[in-house]
């Protein structure tokens, strides 16, 4: 079952939360964390996979600070708006507030972890340093995570990145790596957005194996 909520950040803001249920009672909370391209139809799809392993699944619609209801494509002018959404419109502590607020949220429904990807990546690094009430935190190939590496995550995380993605060099990667030893990181022969089946980079193999893992993560966290 999924459907929209509300919710109110502290200094007023109100935004749409993609909320999708499991059948039974849940296991805990899931917050996933959208890419530049808003709350589309992947991203609620990744909600009700996470719903049908059990969990309840919150995907907060971090845009609705600067444009409402965005759902964008992976190409062309839906590309070129999401950058600018992201990286010029977006301030990132309003972003982490909206997060915590979703977190906060999630309370009496068990331990709550955060799965981000690309721009949803760098923000569930940042979750796992810098919000409350987070159990574990899951990264998937996180744009600018590697210069993020100043900070000290205070719960465990895991990273995934893939060795053709353009966007993140392997020297990020090798940053990452070095900054976290004791954080599982895993490579995959693939492309940036190889988890995403709506886009030219999807990686079957790649995205399922990643997606083993990260449930693996979470029920080792989460309980």
């Amino acid at each position: 079952m999924s459907d929209v909520i509300v919710l109110r950040s502290p200094d007023g803001h109100e935004f749409d939360v993609f909320e999708a249920l499991p059948l039974g009672a849940a296991k805990g909370t899931i917050v996933v964390i959208q890419e530049i391209f808003g709350v589309n139809a992947h991203i609620r799809e990744v909600a009700q996979g996470f719903a049908e392993q059990g969990y309840r699944a919150l995907a907060p619609a971090l845009f609705d600070r600067v444009e409402r209801q965005v759902a964008l494509g992976y190409s062309g002018a839906d590309m070129m708006q999401g950058v600018e959404l992201a990286r010029g419109k977006l301030r990132r502590e309003d972003a982490l507030m909206d997060l915590q607020t979703t977190i906060d949220a999630a309370a009496g429904t068990g331990p709550v972890g955060v799965v981000g990807y690309c721009f949803g990546g760098l923000l569930a690094w940042l979750a796992a340093c810098q919000l409350q009430k987070v159990a574990c935190a899951v990264s998937y190939y996180g744009g600018g995570v590697a210069s993020e590496m100043s900070q000290t995550p205070s719960v465990p995380i895991m990273f995934h990145f893939a060795a053709e993605d353009a966007h993140i060099s392997m020297d990020d990667v090798a940053v990452v790596e070095k900054a976290q030893p004791d954080a599982p990181l895993f490579l995959y022969e693939a492309d940036h957005g190889f988890n995403c089946n709506h886009r030219a980079s999807y990686n079957e193999p790649a995205a399922v194996l990643a997606l083993s893992r990260t449930h693996e993560f979470f029920n080792a966290h989460l309980g």
